[in-house]
């Protein structure tokens, strides 16, 4: 019988290592897949790798090893790939039905994981700490199904399930609220860069049409153009104005000093507020078309669209939702997600040890992290939001709308009519 207690105690202690093993086992791979590794993300030439300003369906498979060190490093660098343009081709991937396998299997390395995990880390190595305590508190079952007394007999941690049963249903109100207010602002940003592409074309076409006819074609090609460049510029400075400064600055003044005349571009450089200073230039523009005043008016009407876009973004980037809400919120989650483990821990009673709860809380704790992570990338919308690719389109649609002519599709113009001529005055 005494060989029998002294193996008893053998296996007794093996199962307590394994179970110090495992708890340490699983927290070092968390960590391992969490801490970002220490090259920087520069090239041979000292220059920052370049990240995709544009992206599609395949967003999350376009990052290089040199790329993914500075996501890593720099979480804020991921946002760049949120800058979504979708295609046909994006679209067919979007309903594929492997879907579910394709993003499942991206899961770690998606940019809502890279920001949680710390999170998450904690929550799930409190979990592995609590299996083992208790363990040693209440006994356990070493790996040959042989159940053992504790080694250090005393309480049981834990908390009753209804504790979280009875709070659930406030955090997830909390968090519908968070995450719904959030997208109404990422959606009202990118309604608001709508208009701007509606209203451009709307503009440089109603310029081009109501233009007096019988002016100078190459007079009349050079004020179009100028009201084009004019549209262009406002999109432009308005993009520069909500985007970060380390980001933009340069090749905001790079593609002025292209497109622009230099004395122009350097006013709307200098400028304290450069939208305001490129929406006037474009009142100056319109306003020397020669054209009637009612046409003039109508232009302008675009003009006025384009200021209240301006205002309605300035308060999106400048007005959060309210601070003491989103901050509620968050020590809320916390406290619910890092205290779960002491309420699942009796659920779990049919798993060896109640080790089942590990992975269980990992996965929890990921996706309930991850809904306030999503409402709060969505609160700030511009840097999500494609706004270069917008620049470009509006640029290249604009020059596109003022090269057309009345006549060039072959139809012959008709002779304005009498009580029309006065529209076609000028003066």
């Amino acid at each position: 019988s005494s060989s029998i207690e002294s193996k008893a105690k053998m296996t007794g202690r093996y199962s307590v290592a394994v179970l110090c093993l495992l708890a340490s086992a699983f927290s070092s791979v968390l960590v391992d897949g969490f801490v970002a590794p220490a090259s920087t993300a520069t090239t041979a030439s000292g220059s920052v790798a370049p990240l995709f300003d544009v992206t599609g369906w395949d967003n999350f498979c376009v990052e290089t090893d040199e790329n993914r060190s500075m996501l890593q490093t720099s979480p804020e660098m991921a946002r760049r790939y949120r800058r979504t343009v979708y295609t046909h081709d994006d679209w067919k991937k979007h309903r594929q039905q492997d879907r579910f396998l394709i993003y499942l299997g991206s899961m770690f390395r998606s940019g809502v994981f890279e920001n949680c995990k710390n999170e998450v880390l904690v929550t799930t190595s409190f979990a592995a700490f609590l299996c083992f305590y208790n363990a040693l508190r209440g006994g356990y079952t070493d790996i040959s199904g042989i159940a053992h007394p504790a080694p250090l007999p005393g309480q049981l941690l834990g908390l009753p399930m209804t504790t979280f049963t009875l709070t659930g249903s406030s955090l997830g109100l909390l968090l519908t609220f968070r995450a719904n207010a959030s997208y109404k602002r990422w959606d009202e940003a990118r309604k608001n860069w709508g208009m701007n592409i509606n209203h451009t074309r709307d503009l440089v076409r109603m310029a081009n049409c109501y233009y007096e006819r019988d002016c100078d074609p190459e007079v009349r090609q050079e004020d179009l153009n100028h009201v084009a460049l004019c549209t262009w510029a406002f999109v432009r400075a308005m993009k520069r104005h909500l985007s970060p400064q380390e980001e933009d600055e340069f090749s905001f003044q790079l593609e002025l000093r292209e497109k622009l005349p230099r004395e122009q571009a350097e006013m709307i450089i200098a400028a304290a507020h450069r939208p305001n200073r490129a929406l006037q230039d474009l009142s100056f523009a319109i306003d020397q078309l020669p054209m009637h005043f009612i046409r003039k008016d109508e232009i302008h009407q675009a003009v006025t669209i384009f200021e209240d876009n301006l205002g309605s973004s300035e308060r999106l980037l400048t007005s959060p939702v309210p601070l003491f809400y989103s901050r509620h919120t968050a020590r809320f989650i916390t406290v619910w997600l890092f205290l779960m483990p002491l309420g699942l821990y009796n659920e779990f009673k049919g798993s060896w040890n109640h080790l089942g709860m590990v992975p269980a809380v990992f996965f929890i704790a990921l996706f309930m992290f991850g809904i306030e992570e999503l409402a709060t990338q969505l609160e700030e919308p511009f840097t999500i939001l494609p706004m270069q690719a917008f620049c470009d389109k509006i640029y290249n649609w604009c020059m596109e709308i003022m090269s057309f002519s009345p006549g060039d599709n072959g139809r012959q113009l008709k002779a304005v009519k009498p009580e029309h001529k006065s529209f076609h005055n000028p003066n």
